[in-house]
């Protein structure tokens, strides 16, 4: 299949253009400044509904049995946590280059008494520091929007998944029904920010999250863009009028 880095303007897309730092390094300095805030802005934000796109996603991860997982930008851990408690795999392996986050997510793992399956981790998720096809499944809860090099991050997931393993992605997307779709441009344009910029004090985290959004090319692009990173049968599933895809694929 031809390339589609002509179609993948996400990686352009920063959290401050005037800083010297690199994307991954915004990108991360960001997510540590709003770690002890994540979670509740999160839920809070998004009403709840999040836990139940992660439900979907883990659902999907969870038609092939998985012994072994790994999330892929895990940030607080909700996905592994989840993932955990529904699936009951040996391991569950979660990266990312947050390490404020990852620290929130140690606690939750402890509280939970999951420590013995789930091991975070700091990594890059363009240099995934594990062996080709270790893993049953990779999933990514709306993390591959802030990967620097879109198509590198994914070939890397697609690297470490064993052969007939899958890969699941949750990543925010556009309703285009009326009148949902004027009413999400308006949350997630004003509405949003501003109340994220109140809660977590940080004043680019929440302005960012609607231009990387605005600049990923999700839907009918982003299987394609799978699909030229080495996986197969890739599909895009809307969730809650659009507000959010659940892609998969395999290997």
């Amino acid at each position: 299949m031809q390339s589609t880095s002509n179609i993948n303007p996400a990686a352009t897309v920063v959290p401050d253009s005037a800083s010297n730092l690199s994307k991954k390094e915004q990108v991360a300095e960001m997510f540590n400044n709003i770690a002890g805030r994540y979670d509740f802005l999160n839920h809070f934000l998004s009403m709840g509904i999040d836990k139940g796109w992660r439900k979907k996603a883990i659902a999907e991860v969870g038609q092939i049995s998985p012994q072994r997982i790994l999330d892929v930008a895990t940030g607080t851990g909700d996905m592994a946590i989840a993932a955990a408690k529904t699936l009951n795999p040996n391991k569950i392996t979660g990266i990312d280059i947050a390490d404020q986050m990852l620290e929130v997510g140690r606690k939750k793992i402890a509280t939970n008494d999951l420590s013995s399956i789930i091991t975070l981790q700091t990594g890059d998720s363009e240099a995934l520091p594990f062996i080709t096809g270790e893993y049953d499944a990779v999933m990514c809860a709306y993390g591959v929007r802030n990967f620097e090099h879109l198509e590198a991050g994914l070939k890397e997931m697609c690297r470490v998944l064993r052969p007939g393993g899958k890969v699941v992605i949750l990543e925010f997307s556009h309703p285009t029904r009326f009148p949902i779709k004027q009413g999400y441009k308006l949350y997630f344009r004003y509405i949003l920010p501003t109340l994220g910029k109140m809660v977590s004090k940080h004043s680019k985290a929440y302005t960012y999250l609607p231009e990387s959004v605005n600049a990923f090319p999700e839907g009918k692009k982003f299987c394609e863009i799978l699909g030229s990173c080495g996986f197969k049968e890739a599909k895009a599933r809307p969730l809650t009028f659009g507000i959010t895809t659940l892609y998969t694929a395999s290997k």
